[in-house]
């Protein structure tokens, strides 16, 4: 395979990669992809238990916990948004064909310290126990302001032009308290902090909207995940590449960049020389091109309890989402829990996991909030991940670089970077809907 021309070389097989390769590949591109490990999904792989505890350095799992091959457990979990980025992007590489999706079964968040279900409807602001009376009236003429919208109707506008006017404004026409713009903006929009305020209301009303549609069309929630785990994900995007010719290699170390005028040519792999056009990578393989921009902290729990509360009702699958406002902090602390529902661990045991964004020099104290809410822990896991982006865009050397995954549970921000890459790439937008 080695001694080739290409179109494009990919290095890592993560997911942002996977599905990169997987685009071009599809677009007529000739790809040759490579790992220096020797499994595939890099950062959003999925261990079994055993794995598990050797990644985190713990030793061996106690037989307690179960057989270590029902466990298929995400080093970077996710939720995939109903309505969202992801779902298009399956569906137009047909990579659904490989998976099998399952509904997460509640979405909630956090209001002094209390669990409630994030309300989606009109109706539902209305039975909500989250607001008073007063702000359940103002809450539903807003929800029927997001539904009755349309952009080529002015009169649909409230009197703003929504193109220009900063959402706080639009928050402020129909008199919403603190805590209910959080669940607005943090648990529906899906925004990791509050700098959306200030910005055009249209994206926000727009992603409101987005996620009271998947709602209405799975019902519990809008939030979906595969069976098997994340891992899957990468995996399918390179059977797609590989049935349009993509070549792929595993366990493969890049012992050299190779540069003409400081634009990247090709690779040396040994002995061997693969030229290309372009080249596609996540951080890792290019130190000197990126820079930290902060840290993630992600726990992983094995639990042998769902999270039981008065709304949570003993689901076996759930998001909440605790907003930054809830915790004293300046970014939301994401919690999920899925089961052997989705093929991930034994039947009694539970996989809860809780990320955020590293803001004090004692990370795993920031976590204490979602610690509260989840209870008992069999075990639990926990790392801090520096976060890195590409210095430059890669247009000039044609290194294309994906940012390390954030701490948000769902994939828009990751689905927004490949469409940013793919574009830069290409020169031409990627049209997800037909």
């Amino acid at each position: 395979a080695m001694n080739t021309d290409y179109d494009a070389i990919v290095l890592g097989t993560g997911l942002k990669e996977c599905i990169i390769s997987g685009l071009l590949s599809v677009d007529g591109y000739k790809v040759l992809h490579l790992d220096r490990n020797g499994y595939y999904g890099g950062e959003s792989a999925s261990l079994n238990l055993q794995q598990l505890y050797e990644h985190f350095g713990k030793g061996t799992p106690s037989p307690s916990l179960g057989e270590s091959r029902e466990y298929n457990v995400d080093l970077v979990p996710k939720f995939i948004f109903a309505s969202g980025l992801m779902v298009d992007i399956l569906l137009k590489t047909e990579v659904t064909r490989y998976l099998e999706f399952r509904q997460v079964e509640g979405s909630f968040v956090v209001k002094k310290g209390e669990i409630y279900k994030v309300p989606a409807t009109d109706g539902e602001a209305i039975k909500s126990s989250l607001m008073g009376i007063m702000e359940k009236r103002r809450c539903k003429k807003f929800f029927e302001f997001v539904q009755e919208f349309d952009l080529d109707k002015p009169k649909t506008h409230a009197g703003f032009n929504l193109q220009t006017a900063p959402m706080v404004d639009v928050f402020k026409h129909f008199s919403l308290e603190h805590e209910t713009i959080d669940f607005l903006g943090h648990a529906m929009a899906l925004y990791r902090d509050d700098s959306y305020l200030k910005l055009p209301a249209l994206p926000t009303i727009e992603r409101i909207r987005l996620y009271c549609e998947a709602l209405s069309k799975h019902g519990k929630s809008p939030y979906l995940y595969p069976l098997y785990g994340l891992g899957e994900l990468p995996q399918g995007f390179a059977r797609r590449s590989a049935l349009f010719g993509g070549t792929y290699m595993l366990n493969t170390n890049i012992t050299e960049i190779l540069y003409e005028n400081n634009v990247a040519v090709g690779i040396k792999t040994g002995n061997d020389i693969s030229k290309a056009k372009l080249i596609v990578a996540d951080p890792t393989y290019f130190p000197n091109k990126v820079k930290k921009a902060g840290q993630v902290i992600r726990s992983i729990s094995i639990l042998d309890h769902t999270i039981k509360d008065k709304e949570t009702k003993d689901a076996s699958s759930l998001q909440i989402i605790i907003p930054q406002h809830q915790a004293n902090r300046k970014s939301d602390i994401y919690i999920s829990l899925i089961s052997s529902t989705f093929e991930v661990a034994p039947k009694g045991k539970y996989i809860c996991i809780v990320q955020t964004t590293v803001e004090t020099s004692d990370p795993s104290k920031e976590l204490e909030p979602a610690y509260k809410l989840i209870g008992n822990r069999l075990e639990t896991f926990e790392k801090v991940y520096d976060i890195y982006e590409p210095i430059a865009d890669g247009r000039e050397d044609k290194v294309f670089i994906s940012s390390s995954y954030d701490a948000t549970s769902h994939f828009e921000t990751t689905i927004a970077d490949v469409l940013d890459i793919y574009q830069r790439i290409t020169g031409k937008p990627l049209v997800l809907k037909s």
